[in-house]
């Protein structure tokens, strides 16, 4: 299994109904079929209270991560969903795989997601503060 999770926090200028919009987004990407499970919600602390909500998604193994990071409803979905935020921070993954090399593997998934997919490249990079922990 392969754990994901990502927090964020809205930009001011933010409506309600934009807020919810975004996050009807993100719970539509959290019933692909690549998904096991999800949560999302508020980020109940940490040490940046401008991250105020976290999307957490676990998937089976790395090919339904692939499978996921491929997927264009991801893409179309982040493309309305990305311009909403202020902050964005991608966690490190948690894992119960024994595969020593499976962080690098999910790094080069990723990067390879992004250059096969510019557009959302740069809805990701559009985001003011966009940070990615190493996995």
């Amino acid at each position: 299994m392969i754990v994901h999770t990502v927090r964020f926090g809205f930009k001011d200028s933010v409506t309600a109904e934009q807020r919810a919009s975004g996050l009807r987004i993100l719970a539509g990407m959290a019933a692909l079929e690549s998904v096991s499970y999800s949560t999302l919600g508020r980020s109940l602390g940490g040490p940046h209270p401008a991250l105020t909500h976290a999307y957490c998604i676990a998937f089976e193994d790395l090919a339904a991560l692939c499978r996921y990071l491929n997927d264009p409803v991801l893409h179309e979905g982040d493309r309305e969903f990305l311009p909403l935020l202020a902050h964005l921070s991608v966690d490190p993954d948690i894992t119960d795989d024994a595969d020593p090399d499976l962080g690098a593997k999910i790094t080069s998934a990723f990067e390879q997601a992004v250059t096969d997919y510019p557009v959302w490249a740069e809805s990701l990079q559009s985001v003011p503060q966009f940070d990615i922990h190493n996995v």
